[in-house]
């Protein structure tokens, strides 16, 4: 993937260019959603690759406590 080579100084560059197109007050929920969105990525990538969906390992794994 490309940002594997991106380093510091390109990190900051990006940074500076979201915070001139998007502005200050946009960047808290820019970052919000991809924080949201990269989660429910992951979720749906772990329930593939389990076969389960997530709430039915959650209430596997608490009747398992309860035994």
């Amino acid at each position: 993937m490309f940002l594997q080579n991106i380093g510091i100084p390109g990190l900051i560059l990006l940074l500076i260019i979201a915070l001139v197109i998007f502005g200050p007050s946009k960047l808290p929920e820019i970052g919000r959603a991809f924080g949201r969105t990269l989660t429910e990525f992951k979720s749906a990538t772990r329930e593939l690759v389990s076969g389960e969906p997530e709430k039915e390992q959650k209430e596997l794994q608490s009747a398992e406590k309860k035994q």
